[in-house]
């Protein structure tokens, strides 16, 4: 009986907790401030405890779970409002490196050493810091650069190009189905998807794993499902 109280409140602390997310806002971990991390980890917890609670009393941390979402729902909603509090729950950009200038006290204020530095430059594509003219912390966490300008990509204005724009592809195929809405937006119907599906070979919609509609081009991208195993790791 208690086996099956756990599983009830399990699954009801589950949905809660989806509920609680959803609420907060779709962000990734990365994306996440100080105090939205820390509030999730709470959330969790609490719906932890919720689902072992065998006394009966699961009307606490269900409260505690409802009450910590509602919070940091209010929050976030006065901190897109509000460039007070969202300096004050979020906190602020932070300057490391600057043209040739690494900022020794910003870096303890961030509390970043020199080795993590270069390892963030590293991980942005940037191995050497005479290639960098700005380096700043972001509120999440990611470190934002701005490199000289002899040493940034080349773009096609620099090349006086005029390339054509690209638009999103439109998902028409997944998983061997037919999504019918995203094939209506495209101004086709399933008729024209089966003739571009037989002009590429395919005979079952089954072995479709992903097809897009690029509207650029008037064309249908297919991938088909490949039965066979690949050998051996490319980077071992």
């Amino acid at each position: 009986m208690e086996l099956l109280k756990i599983v009830i409140v399990s699954i009801g602390s589950i949905a809660i907790l989806f509920l609680l997310t959803k609420l907060m806002g779709d962000r990734e971990m990365s994306e996440l401030s100080m105090f939205d991390y820390i509030n999730s980890i709470t959330i969790g917890s609490i719906a932890a405890e919720m689902a072992t609670s065998l006394e009966g009393d699961f009307l606490k941390p269900l409260t505690a779970m409802i009450v910590y979402g509602l919070v940091s729902f209010l929050i976030s909603y006065a901190t897109c409002k509000s460039i007070k509090l969202r300096r004050f729950f979020e906190g602020h950009t932070i300057l490391l490196y600057q043209n040739g200038r690494l900022y020794e006290k910003n870096l303890l204020r961030a509390k970043i050493d020199v080795n993590e530095f270069l390892s963030m430059c590293r991980s942005s594509g940037y191995f050497d810091l005479q290639e960098i003219h700005t380096a700043i912390l972001e509120t999440n966490g990611k470190l934002s650069i701005i490199p000289y300008a002899e040493h940034r990509p080349v773009t096609p204005s620099d090349l006086n190009l005029n390339p054509q724009q690209n638009l999103v592809l439109a998902n028409v195929i997944i998983d061997g189905k037919i999504l019918k809405n995203n094939l209506k937006s495209t101004g086709n119907d399933e008729k024209w998807l089966e003739k571009q599906l037989s002009a590429h070979g395919v005979t079952n919609m089954k072995e479709v794993i992903l097809a897009t509609y690029d509207i650029s081009n008037n064309k249908l991208n297919i991938y088909a499902k490949l039965h066979e195993k690949t050998t051996g790791d490319l980077f071992g």
